[in-house]
C-alpha cells in the first residue's frame, strides 16, 4: 500500500518544498527579500531597489505575507502561538514602574 502524499498548490502550480511554496505565494524568490550570502554592496543595492519597486507597485504585499506566515505557523507549528500565563504568585509591573519583576 502506498502512503498518501499531501500535495500543495499555489494557483495551478504545485509547490514541492516549503521554499517553493513561499516563492509561489509571494511571486518572488526569497533571496530578493532575505539577501544572499556574500553578496556585494552593488548586488545588495540592486536587490533592495528591486524590492522597493515591487513594494511601490504592490503596497498590500506585506499584509499578505504576514497573513501567509501566520497561517503557516498556525497550521504547521501551532505551539509557537500558544501563550502561557504567568504563575499566579508573581507581581505584575505597574505602567510607570521600571525595574525587575519580583519572582
Amino acid at each position: 500500500m502506498r502512503s498518501a502524499r499531501t500535495r500543495t498548490f499555489v494557483g495551478d502550480r504545485e509547490a514541492l518544498t516549503p521554499t517553493e511554496f513561499a516563492e509561489l505565494a509571494l511571486g518572488t524568490p526569497l533571496e530578493l527579500w532575505l539577501g544572499e550570502e556574500n553578496e556585494t554592496d552593488e548586488e545588495r543595492a540592486a536587490r533592495l531597489d528591486a524590492a522597493r519597486d515591487i513594494l511601490a507597485d504592490d503596497p498590500g504585499l506585506p499584509d499578505r505575507v504576514s497573513q501567509i506566515a501566520a497561517e503557516a505557523i498556525e497550521t504547521y507549528a501551532p505551539q509557537l502561538l500558544k501563550v502561557h500565563p504567568l504563575p499566579s504568585g508573581r507581581k505584575s509591573r505597574s505602567a510607570g514602574h521600571r525595574g525587575a519583576v519580583a519572582a
